[in-house]
């Protein structure tokens, strides 16, 4: 049985691993749960998926997110999200993503959208904060509204500045295009020019999403390692409850409720290290 929440049984077993070693990408992640492992590319991991959906999908996308602080390092190209489609990740017949995939025996398709977690290690002084987050942690915003909505800022003050106005159609098409990362993060080829050019976005956390905060968020205490999963209604907390039993015992573990400065509550599994 593969999920986020065996992941995560395999940090807890090797939780002073995890705590020891200089670079998280350099974690002896287990490759029996695991579909892919990847290195600059998003997912850098991706959890099998199982056969028998009923209490545990598997097929969880995890980006690893290492600071030497307790401010989470940057999300680079690809926004955080809580959600993806499993067909924006395995781009092309080739792609090194969908062939690990498809000979780790996984059917790609048969989960086509797909839960997105990150695995977020701080560190301050002689101090630790490890949290596998999922990723409407950090979407408070829909990405195509997030980036959408900061184009018509630059294009509302250039505009302004130029003393111009384009009409609101014009105004709403420029916006439209850009609202798709997809649709500017190509590489362009200009003629007689020897670069070739590619738009990317570089995003950061603000302190109300900054989960190793200790004055936003003091629940996530130093030298613990935190399964934080979205809680918004009695049922979804029930069902976090009953797959995280089925892994550990709960007995071991401090559950709390912490409330998301902008988006809800979350459910959080936190042990000591």
């Amino acid at each position: 049985m593969y999920s986020i929440y065996h992941f995560f049984k395999h940090l807890i077993a090797k939780k002073a691993t995890l705590q020891a070693v200089e670079k998280l990408e350099s974690f002896p992640f287990s490759l029996k749960i695991l579909s892919c492992r990847n290195n600059g590319v998003f997912p850098d991991l991706a959890i099998r998926i199982n056969s028998d959906k009923s209490l545990f999908t598997g097929g969880e996308l995890i980006e690893l997110k290492d600071s030497k602080s307790y401010t989470v390092s940057s999300f680079n190209s690809t926004l955080p999200t809580g959600k993806k489609a499993i067909s924006k990740v395995i781009k092309g017949e080739n792609s090194t993503i969908k062939r690990q995939m498809e000979e780790a025996g996984d059917v790609i398709l048969s989960l086509p959208l797909r839960d997105v977690f990150y695995l977020i290690r701080g560190q301050r002084q002689n101090h630790m904060k490890v949290a596998l987050v999922h990723g409407s942690f950090f979407e408070t915003v829909k990405s195509n509204s997030l980036i959408s909505q900061s184009f018509e800022q630059v294009l509302n003050e250039r505009l302004q500045e130029k003393g111009l106005d384009i009409g609101d159609n014009v105004k709403n098409l420029l916006i439209d295009i850009f609202s798709e990362q997809e649709n500017f993060s190509k590489v362009r080829n200009v003629d007689k020019a020897s670069v070739k050019l590619r738009f990317r976005i570089m995003t950061e956390v603000k302190a109300e999403g900054n989960i190793l905060n200790p004055k936003k968020y003091p629940d996530i205490l130093d030298d613990t390692i935190n399964l934080v999963i979205p809680c918004h209604s009695k049922q979804e907390e029930n069902l976090t409850v009953k797959r995280f039993s089925t892994v550990f015992n709960l007995s071991q573990f401090k559950q709390l409720t912490i409330k998301h400065h902008l988006n809800g509550n979350f459910t959080v599994f936190q042990q000591q290290f």
